[in-house]
């Protein structure tokens, strides 16, 4: 067989392609990617995160407007969850954060339900109101363990 500097190049190029194609996803997966201009920074705090990790989307009706940045303990031992969001996005003070789960086992996120004060969270201060994460084994744990099903005369659940 001969070589054909034609095949050598439309070759090249094809490898060319394919490794551009595994950077993008690589950096795309490994959460990477650049995100646009910088947001205002506001803090959350919660009793419970559940496995919410940096990067988590933040979200309001399902439209992502930030992401978490950092988790730490603030001084009465609760986790500190500092967010950043859009700056085009107007945040009333009394919204509430939750953090919940994509899917049944997915990875968890903080979802946001806006409220109706006029006032806005301004850079850097507190959402008052949240709800902590749900954790699956903790609910699976109570329902195993909880034996207070009724019972009929014969001291039977049904």
């Amino acid at each position: 067989m001969q070589r054909s500097p034609m095949r050598d190049v439309l070759v090249g190029f094809f490898v060319l392609i394919g490794l551009g194609a595994v950077a993008y996803l690589s950096i795309s997966v490994g959460g990477a990617s650049y995100s646009g201009r910088g947001g205002f920074p506001l803090f959350a705090s919660f009793d419970q995160t559940g496995g919410l990790k940096p990067r988590a989307p933040v979200v309001i009706s399902g439209v992502k407007v930030g992401q978490v940045t950092r988790i730490s303990l603030d001084d009465h031992y609760r986790a500190r969850v500092e967010v950043e969001i859009d700056p085009r996005v107007k945040i009333p003070t009394d919204t509430t954060a939750s953090i919940v789960t994509a899917g049944l086992l997915g990875d968890r996120y903080i979802s946001l339900q806006l409220g109706g004060d006029p006032q806005e969270l301004k850079a850097g201060e507190e959402i008052s109101f949240t709800e902590s994460a749900v954790i699956l084994e903790r609910l699976i744990g109570k329902f195993v363990h909880n034996t207070d099903l009724p019972k009929d005369d014969q001291g039977k659940s049904p």
